[in-house]
């Protein structure tokens, strides 16, 4: 007698692995979360840092602008010394027991000018006019060397009464070439008008 055999069913293909399935699966998750996190925070370090600089650089670039524009552009003479650098530059050795000491400066394309006064002694001005390259003996008598236009801009005037002295102190470029007016009616306590021009 034969006995009948039921077919046996064709295996069922296994189901694919779905995400975050299969072992070890959640580490390997965790790993690509970090991953795309720690790219994302060195993107925005590369990109936020240099960003940040050159925002901070503008604002400070603005501000000095805006400093070196408000003195340039205010009228009359402050009150204070030139700072060593101005003084260096424009080649202007203030002598050290200078009383009445004032200063302005402006600038353009073409030139930067120091407007720089100030009273001294006999021998400080003696002195001031041989740092510069200069004498006493090149002063010459009654002459105003400075214009008109930058004695309007420092607000500086010349009374006919007053014992005036002047010379001009030329040097190649880009050195200073100065403009120097002196009052000369108190030979105690000369006052001395300064006016350098340097040119870039």
């Amino acid at each position: 007698m034969t006995v009948l055999h039921q077919p046996t069913p064709p295996p069922m293909p296994a189901p694919a692995p779905g995400p975050g399935s299969g072992p070890g699966s959640g580490e390997d998750r965790r790993h690509m979360i970090r991953r795309r996190w720690f790219t994302a925070v060195v993107i925005a370090l590369l990109i936020g840092i240099p960003a940040g600089y050159l925002v901070i650089s503008a604002e400070q670039s603005r501000d000095s602008g805006r400093d070196k524009q408000a003195e340039s552009s205010a009228t009359g003479l402050k009150e204070a010394w030139p700072s060593k650098m101005k003084r260096r530059v424009f080649e202007v050795p203030i002598p050290a027991k200078s009383t009445g000491v004032a200063y302005f400066e402006t600038s353009n394309w073409k030139s930067s000018r120091l407007y720089v006064q100030f009273t001294t002694d006999a021998s400080g001005l003696d002195d001031f006019l041989h740092d510069i390259g200069s004498s006493r003996s090149r002063l010459e008598p009654g002459e105003i060397t400075i214009s008109e236009r930058d004695a309007r801009t420092a607000g500086w005037t010349w009374p006919e009464a007053h014992d005036w002295a002047g010379t001009t102190h030329r040097q190649p470029e880009p050195r200073p070439t100065r403009d120097i007016t002196v009052d000369l009616t108190d030979p105690a306590t000369p006052r001395v008008f300064v006016v350098s021009t340097a040119t870039p």
